[in-house]
This record gives structure tokens, sequence and C-alpha cells, in this order.
């Protein structure tokens, strides 16, 4: 159940980002309907706490920033989740996108680079009950092999190129949205396997802004998720 059963008093909050992300063009109703459940709240340090439910990136420590939530639904909108999936996360950064995630599929997996952060989102995770996700730390860039294929794998921080195993662990059909570039100019792409599994589509779809994904198949050194 999650986030479901939780009663504070950032409803209203909530709500009102919800409708900011729908005059932004967020249409997918499950996406709609997990921002308004999930308390951003708790993900984000005390100190920037006020503006947990701005369409803003926020600071969250180790040099690191929990994505605008615009990012993020639109990240899960490309995704089309009906709740049956299997669903790779690159990245859990705060575990907010992670909750989300949790909403919308069945099962969920994610993997962050900095103890620190997975450890500070798994706390919160499991405070909120979520019990269909599990998390790793590791070099996302490799994905999580044993649990694959995954029906849709999204990426939290910004590649040169599209990780190799990452398209590998993709089931046909699949699909994979990350923002692709340098580390100061991003385009978030949704890149689509062939059902036949031979070949992949790769499509644009916003000029975007991450931290840079470091790992094997990302950039060397400096920060991530």
């Amino acid at each position: 159940m999650g986030a479901r059963g939780l009663a504070d008093s950032y409803g209203g909050y909530r709500t009102q980002l919800v409708n900011e992300l729908q005059a932004k063009g967020i249409r997918d109703l499950a996406v709609l309907k997990a921002v308004a459940h999930v308390p951003r709240h708790l993900f984000v340090p005390e100190s920037v706490r006020h503006r947990a439910y701005q369409d803003a990136a926020l600071p969250i420590g180790a040099g690191q920033t929990i994505s605008q939530p615009w990012v993020q639904a639109r990240s899960l909108e490309l995704a089309r989740l009906t709740g049956r999936e299997r669903v790779l996360e690159v990245g859990t950064g705060s575990g907010y996108q992670t909750a989300l995630l949790a909403e919308c599929a069945d099962q969920v997996f994610s993997v962050e680079r900095i103890p620190a952060l997975s450890q500070a989102a798994r706390n919160v995770l499991q405070q909120l009950g979520y019990r269909n996700l599990s998390l790793m730390t590791g070099d996302g860039t490799l994905g999580w092999r044993p649990y694959a294929p995954y029906d849709a794998i999204i990426v939290a921080a910004a590649s040169p190129e599209i990780p190799k195993p990452l398209v590998e662990q993709l089931s046909p059909g699949g699909r994979l949205i990350l923002p692709l570039g340098t580390r100061d100019s991003q385009t978030m792409v949704l890149v689509t396997r062939d059902p036949n599994g031979d070949g992949t589509r790769v499509e644009p779809v916003s000029d975007v802004r991450f931290v840079p994904l470091i790992g094997q198949f990302g950039f060397a050194g400096g920060a991530s998720s």
C-alpha cells in the first residue's frame, strides 16, 4: 500500500503540484495519482522542506539533487506503466522517483552508487511501507542483470551515450528513458527496443539538465544520480 495510507498536512500542496503538472501537459492519470499520494517533503532535507512541492529540483546532499517533478512525471509518462511492469531505476537519489514508480509498476529495482543516499532512501521507503521494490548500491550503468529483463528503465542522470548493458536488459518492446548528452547540455530521449529484440529506436523528447551518470558506461569521476 505504501504512501497511500499516509495522513499528513501536505495534501493540499500535492494537489497544487498535480494541477501544475497537468497545466504543463502531464496527462497520465496513474502518474498524477502517484504524485498526489507520495509525500515528496519526506525525501528532501528539512532545510528545503518548505519548497518540497515546488516544481523545481532541490539539493539532497552529496552534491546531488532531487529532480524537478515535471521531469520525473514526464519520464514515468513515457514509460507507459500499467501496473504490471518490472522496472529498473538507475540513480535512486532521494528515493522519491522510486516511490512514484512503486505506485505505478508491479516491481521496482533501483541502483544508487552513493551508499549514504541509498540508505537514506531505503529508510524513507521502508517508513512509507513499500514492499514491491528492491534497492542496491553499485554502478547503475551496468544495470541489475539478475532481475532482467525489464519492461522499462528510467535513468536519473545524464550519460554521454546509451549504456549498452541497459539496452541488453530491456524486454523486447521495452522502453528506456534517459538524459543523453554532455555534462552541460542534454536531451531526454526515449529508447524503444524492437519487439524482435534486434535493434532500438531513439526519439528525442525535451531539453533537460541532470547531474552526470558516473560508471563504466557513463562519465568518469564526479557526481551522479
